[in-house]
């Protein structure tokens, strides 16, 4: 592993390219989620073109390979455990309290409640305290907002921040066992750990249904691919001089998979082929130079889509309703990152960085 001049006693400090793909890439996941949602929210069969190419699923398993790499990479070039969980904060609550606050305080405009019903009602204060600790699932719906819907769900796609979360807390601990047992032993136990809990939850899920489905896409099972994102941070340089060979490899284990569907592998090749793409495909240019609005983008696209259907846009023209939607996602993505995201930023991060230069991922 190659170390930095600088590093830290006990600190895995490897040299990752600034000039990478995985702004474009986290955009292009936000964006295939935003267009799976759109299609199953409104039930247009005009867009069910949404469903068949892509997988909203598969995005936020990308997503989490990142957010793997990216986050073990942030601590280990933390200063310290307070630095690093500071990093995270900025990062990614200032944005999530502000869309969480609101989107409360407009579903009054959406309500077919009285504007004193509705700020009166516990299900309100239940919605903003429970989203605002990321307990979603306790709460997901606000007093008479988007009850006509096929699902009153305002903000469905949060669920994995709560995810996201847990990873943060965890890092530290992970990093330690590491530390304890060895840095592969500790990764192919987290690795096992996962595979195995999803293993079981899926026989629950054959047997019983219900439950067993949610239980299955929480932490333990989406584990897996977080532990694949960071074990290839950790053996960044050796992937580096062999990334063609992983590459083969991961498409004949993702063959595999489709073919034997045990499971075992797919975490593990869909992380390659993200880290292929992300670092040793050709780079496509500065892609995050006016910002990163891939957050932007995956915080607010459903109330915004819940908001269309609830006034049948998209019963009177599902594709003009989804190029609206998209533009006004987009705008809203711009403004909450420029209007908070960056402003919550430390001077010292990549974000604040020149730029014409490829961005620093040592901030992340």
């Amino acid at each position: 592993m190659k170390l930095t001049k600088d590093s830290q006693p006990n600190k895995i400090r490897i040299d990752i390219p600034k000039a990478n793909n995985l702004d474009l890439l986290r955009f292009i996941f936000a964006f295939i989620v935003m267009l799976v949602h759109a299609y199953h929210l409104s039930d247009a069969t005009s867009l069910a073109v949404f469903g068949k190419l892509f997988s909203a699923s598969v995005a936020v398993e990308c997503f989490f390979v990142v957010s793997g790499f990216l986050i073990f990479m942030s601590y280990e070039h933390s200063s310290s455990l307070k630095r690093y969980f500071e990093k995270r904060l900025r990062r990614i609550y200032p944005a999530y309290f502000s869309v969480v606050v609101i989107c409360a305080i407009f579903g009054s405009l959406l309500s077919t409640y009285s504007y004193s019903d509705y700020f009166f009602s516990s299900e309100f204060y239940r919605y903003i305290i429970a989203n605002l600790v990321f307990l979603n699932f306790i709460q997901p719906d606000l007093p008479g907002v988007f009850s006509e819907n096929s699902l009153a769900a305002v903000n469905g796609a949060l669920w994995t921040l709560k995810i996201e979360v847990m990873f943060y807390l965890s890092v530290p601990i992970f990093v330690w066992l590491f530390r304890k047992i060895g840095l592969w032993q500790g990764l192919t136990l987290l690795y096992l750990a996962s595979f195995f809990y999803s293993l079981w939850m899926q026989l629950l899920i054959n047997k019983h249904g219900g439950i067993f489905v949610e239980l299955q896409r929480q932490l333990p099972g989406q584990l897996m691919y977080f532990i694949a994102g960071g074990a290839l941070y950790y053996t960044f340089d050796f992937f580096k001089h062999n990334a063609k060979v992983f590459f083969v490899i991961a498409i004949i284990a993702y063959i595999a998979e489709n073919q034997f569907q045990t499971n075992l592998l797919y975490a593990a090749s869909l992380a390659i082929f993200v880290v292929y793409f992300g670092f040793f495909f050709k780079y496509l240019g500065n892609f995050g130079k006016y910002g990163d609005f891939s957050y932007g983008i995956y915080i607010l696209h459903f109330p915004i889509l819940q908001t269309f259907i609830a006034y049948q846009l998209f019963v009177i023209s599902p594709l003009l309703s989804i190029l609206i939607a998209i533009i006004g996602v987009m705008l809203a993505a711009y403004f909450l990152w420029h209007g908070v995201e960056k402003n919550m930023l430390n001077k010292s991060s990549h974000y604040m960085t020149s730029l014409d230069e490829p961005r620093n991922r040592y901030g992340y």
